[in-house]
């Protein structure tokens, strides 16, 4: 590898507060409560003997926009809904009771027994109805049953309900055999910490995230506005970190006879890129020489691509990567792909600025003369950055551009692939994963399979890459490495670029997903497939800071 230009720079899991099925015993005292005011969920509209039409309230589920199925529970009612032959009156989300139910929030247009008058709070929870602490309303008193719950699955076996006397209960799970609550709860149901809970709004996680654990929901008041994964690096930013130093150890590695690789890494592989580039401008400075020349006449083979991958800034790093995929005869659509299908909107900008700066074209010139058809114009949008992040999550846009992509495929002869580009290069991540579930809810199909039967080629690779990193980015990172590792030799380049621009990133999902996927862990399979300093610098970047 030679230097660009001449050595510069559930799931929810179980909600609790599930509505038992007649017969079942009732529940624990000490079951979580809400704060005092929270809104109660009105009821669907349209339902025979509720008068005038009312919106739900913000962060319920509703029957457009949330499904059992969504939320990862096998055969599942959708939430809202009545169970077949269910009385007229009789509403779905959990078995809300009938507007008879005395202080049941009512709405305009129908009276009910023990309403309130006026000057007086406009209604009370109904002790009788059944509250689900996922969305912070209160639980019933103690010793209160709650009522069947038509249009939700049926409760597992030995299912306890909050609120009987002499229960140890815990929120929302079902008990062991002989009702010993699980490790950890102690009497009165009180977790050692808080529970993970499914995202609001009636949307559902990216496979592999729970909330709490790689995923951070936003929004408040149960208004979703979409969630970001949660990423850490294994290489962190070292402690106590001294510039001059580090050039000096550097420069005692190179000098006369020899080098010292050992001390090359202990440096180079533990300091982040901002630090590392803070050690470029000080070993010029203290010794008037460039520390990547110095780099390159002293190290040869896949350690030097290593290490010269690591003193190029994240963007410089990029677009070097790019411009070898497009370089000479044949292209590297793998590569180009993985880099534009994968970062955002920043970094493509980044890249795009670094990219001019260095080789003195713009990106997408190149990419226009060394691609072709449907796949040009999908490499072409993606190194546009122009991806609508940090919207909010809209429902009803994403049901309707799921039946565009029902229409533009499964429902026709033929596909139309420029309106999957059109979705697929345009919305937000996180609008994205909306998209694909109510796609399959539209057609029961995963959008990875729809992909693949629809399209083909490189078209067939981009857009099951950004189908792949929406739903699971740290899954196809571990797909690309272990792809680099199997069988008979070694895709050494993409084995160093995975490894060096997401050990800053997110390296630690990557390596959790790695070991889920392929029942074995990352670092021995990098151990296995290489040797010498090669393997000491990339165990050195996936293991982590010391």
């Amino acid at each position: 590898m030679s230097y660009p230009y001449g050595g510069g720079g559930g799931y929810p899991g179980q909600q609790g507060g599930y509505p038992a099925q007649p017969g079942y015993p009732q529940g624990q005292p000490g079951y979580p409560q809400a704060q005092p005011g929270y809104p109660q969920a009105q009821q669907p509209y349209g339902q025979p003997g509720y008068g005038a039409p009312q919106q739900p309230v913000v962060g319920m589920p509703t029957p457009e926009t949330a499904s059992a199925a969504a939320y990862g529970q096998p055969g599942g009612l959708p939430y809202g809904s009545a169970p077949p032959g269910g009385a007229p009156g009789q509403l779905g989300f959990g078995g809300m009771p009938a507007p008879s139910q005395p202080g049941y929030p009512q709405p305009p247009g129908v009276a009910m027994p023990g309403a309130a008058g006026p000057g007086q709070p406009p209604y009370q929870p109904n002790p009788g109805y059944p509250q689900n602490p996922a969305y912070n309303t209160p639980a019933p008193p103690a010793g209160q049953n709650y009522p069947a719950a038509p249009g939700y699955p049926g409760a597992p076996a030995g299912y306890q309900q909050a609120g009987a006397p002499g229960a140890t209960g815990y929120p929302g799970q079902a008990p062991p055999p002989g009702g010993a609550p699980p490790a950890g709860y102690g009497a009165g149901g009180q977790a050692p910490g808080p529970a993970p809970t499914g995202p609001p709004g009636g949307m559902s996680y990216a496979p592999n995230v729970t909330a709490g654990h790689n995923v951070q929901a936003l929004g408040q008041g149960g208004a979703h506005t979409g969630y970001k994964v949660r990423e850490d690096g294994t290489l962190r930013a070292a402690a106590n970190f001294n510039a001059e130093n580090d050039a000096k150890i550097l420069r005692k590695a190179m000098k006369g006879f020899g080098t010292d690789e050992k001390a090359i890494i202990d440096i180079l592989a533990y300091r982040t890129n901002g630090q590392r580039q803070q050690i470029k401008q000080m070993f010029k400075t203290c010794f008037g020489k460039d520390l990547i020349s110095e780099l390159k006449s002293e190290l040869g083979g896949k350690f030097e691509d290593v290490i010269l991958a690591l003193m190029m800034k994240s963007e410089e790093y990029d677009a070097y990567e790019l411009k070898r995929a497009m370089r000479g005869i044949g292209t590297d659509e793998d590569a180009m792909i993985e880099i534009l299908c994968s970062r955002n909107n920043k970094q493509i900008q980044d890249i795009n600025a670094e990219y001019y700066r260095m080789y003195k074209r713009k990106l997408e010139q190149d990419i226009v003369s060394d691609t072709s058809g449907h796949f040009k114009r999908l490499m072409v949008s993606m190194a546009n950055g122009g991806r609508q992040e940090n919207q909010n999550v809209d429902m009803n846009k994403a049901n309707s551009d799921a039946q565009a992509l029902y229409q533009a495929g499964e429902k026709r002869l033929g596909t139309d692939e420029s309106q999957f580009n059109v979705i697929l290069a345009s919305q937000s991540f996180e609008q994205l994963r909306a998209v694909f579930d109510a796609y399959h809810r539209i057609s029961g199909r995963d959008m990875e399979k729809v992909i693949k039967s629809e399209m083909s080629g490189n078209l067939e690779l981009g857009m099951l890459a950004i189908v792949k990193c929406v739903r699971n980015k740290p899954g196809y990172f571990a797909e690309k490495l272990y792809k680099s590792m199997k069988g008979a030799g070694t895709d050494d380049r993409t084995l160093i670029r995975v490894i060096v621009t997401r050990a800053e990133v997110d390296m630690v999902q990557i390596k959790q997903e790695f070991q889920k996927m392929y029942g074995q862990s990352l670092e021995q399979f990098v151990r296995d497939d290489t040797s010498g300093d090669y393997r000491r610098a990339l165990l050195a970047l996936v293991k982590g800071s010391y």
